[in-house]
Formats: structure tokens, sequence, C-alpha cells
């Protein structure tokens, strides 16, 4: 059964955010539990990410806002990491932040996992221009989300069920493709 880890940004995510509710709602989901979310330190948040990344590989990534930086940061300098997809959900952009800039520049190398990015037109963290750019330059999928914030409470999500659509649907993606073997003779005549 493939884990979701669940990674959240500045401040956590406290109930009733989306992703707690996740995590306390599906049983293959598990909060990834970061030290001072107030203050991120981009290094110990990264040990801490590989850390639960070798005890659950092969795991789906679901982060928020700077868990989404997160996640990009993991996949461009630890690259030997099984990871099997991940789902970058309103990413904010650390250049120019008082809080968050010590995670910029946000890395922009392809991902070699499928991923799916989740944006908003309004999203005070990053300009839909920005989060369309790092899906091109990830070769991530891109889903247009309107005028919906930040994605979190403040922007009136809940539960949202859609997140875990999503997140099945990378699954799905990144099943493994077996080809069958042909038999010598049949391999052949090819």
């Amino acid at each position: 059964m493939t884990k979701t880890l669940i990674i959240p940004g500045l401040d956590g995510s406290p109930a009733p955010h989306w992703q707690h509710w996740w995590a306390a709602t599906d049983p293959r989901a598990l909060m990834v539990e970061l030290s001072d979310p107030g203050r991120p330190l981009p290094s110990v948040w990264e040990v801490e990410l590989a850390s639960m990344i070798l005890q659950h590989p092969d795991s789906v990534l679901v982060g928020h806002s700077l868990g989404a930086v997160l996640i990009a940061r993991i996949l461009a300098r630890w690259p030997q990491l099984k990871v099997r997809a991940a789902l970058l959900v309103a990413p904010a952009e650390p250049v120019g932040s008082d809080r968050i800039g010590r995670f910029g520049p946000v890395p922009e190398q392809p991902f070699d996992i499928p991923a799916t990015i989740v944006a908003s037109r309004n999203d005070p963290w990053m300009s839909f221009s920005r989060a369309r750019q790092l899906a091109d330059s990830w070769g991530a999928y891109l889903v247009d989300y309107g005028m919906a914030g930040h994605i979190n409470v403040a922007s009136g999500f809940g539960p949202w069920p859609e997140g875990k659509a999503l997140r099945d649907d990378l699954i799905q993606r990144s099943e493994p493709v077996f080809l069958p073997v042909l038999p010598e003779p049949a391999r052949r005549a090819l």
C-alpha cells in the first residue's frame, strides 16, 4: 500500500487545515513533523523529510505552501531518494520573503517522477504565472484552481476531498508498467 507523506508549510497545518484532516482520516497518510514550523531552517527540514522518505520509500509526497517548496528542494538535491509522485499545493515563493527567504530560490530542475501542482489565480504567496513557470520547469501537470486564495482554511478549505482524488490520480499515473517477456522465438520474429 502506497503511503502518503503530508508536508506542512510555514506555521504547520493545525486543525481544521485540510492536511490535518487528511492525516487524521486516511490510514495511508502520515503528517511529517517538521522542527520549529514558525522559524524553519531549510537544512533541518530537508533532513527531517529525507528521514521520513527513507522510512517510507516509494511514498507520494503531498506538500502545501512551503511544504511544496521543500519537496522541490528534496527532489533536486537528493534524487537518490525513492519517491513515487508529488502533489504540490499552493507553493509559496520564498524569494523576497523575510520569513521563508532561506528556502529560495526554488529549484527548477525537471522531476523524475509524476507531479501535479495545484495553484490559485489569487494566491498571495505565489502568482499563477510563477506556478505555471514552475510546472513547466518541473514537467508537472498544472491544475488551475481559479480564485481559491492559498487553498487553506482562510480561503474556505476544510477537508478538501478533491486533494485525495488528485493524489489517487498520481498513484495511478505512477503505477509501474510491466511489459510481457516474449518467448525467444517470438522475439526473433520481431
